[in-house]
């Protein structure tokens, strides 16, 4: 079982408290791009040409908003496996502790 071990404890603690904040920060943010916030407009990948060459310029924008908003909830779901390893990491190490005494 000591074989999964990959990580000390502090860096397993230090990954599942990067990984708490990375949810947080990127659940907030996707949940602002899905409702268009206006001031995440410079994020947002648009050019000149989503603005002139269609003959619904918002609904456009609003689809790039939608698709950033969606990978922010994907980044968020990889943060939360990567909480979940690093939990393992601090349950494993506590085991090896507790088996060394």
């Amino acid at each position: 079982m000591a074989s999964l071990l990959c990580c000390g404890p502090k860096l397993a603690a230090c990954g599942i408290v990067l990984s708490i904040w990375g949810v947080i920060m990127l659940v907030l943010l996707g949940i602002f791009f899905n409702v268009h916030s206006a001031v995440l407009i410079e994020d947002v990948p648009f050019t000149e040409a989503d603005f002139h060459e269609d003959k619904s310029p918002p609904q456009r924008i609003y689809a790039l908003y939608d698709q950033v908003s969606y990978n922010c909830f994907i980044a968020a779901g990889i943060y939360v496996l990567l909480g979940g390893f690093s939990f393992c990491q601090v349950r494993l190490n506590k085991r090896k502790e507790y088996m060394v005494r």
